[in-house]
């Protein structure tokens, strides 16, 4: 799925965030609006991943939506 159409309809997208990154506090998840580079960094900081993977991680998310 494409980032437009994630952004378009992130209020449906935030469960499916939260099974994902289930560190993630639901405060974060709203915030995120679905800002693919506010979700990357969320994703780096609470799993304390490199860059590279948590673009990875976001982004074979965003394919399997």
């Amino acid at each position: 799925m494409n980032w437009d159409t994630i952004q378009g309809n992130w209020k449906q997208m935030t469960g499916s965030v939260q099974s994902k990154w289930g560190e993630l506090t639901d405060n974060e998840v709203q915030e995120a609006k679905g800002d693919r580079e506010y979700l990357i960094g969320k994703v780096q900081e609470r799993y304390g991943v490199a860059r590279d993977e948590a673009e990875r991680q976001v982004d074979d998310w965003a394919k399997s939506v």
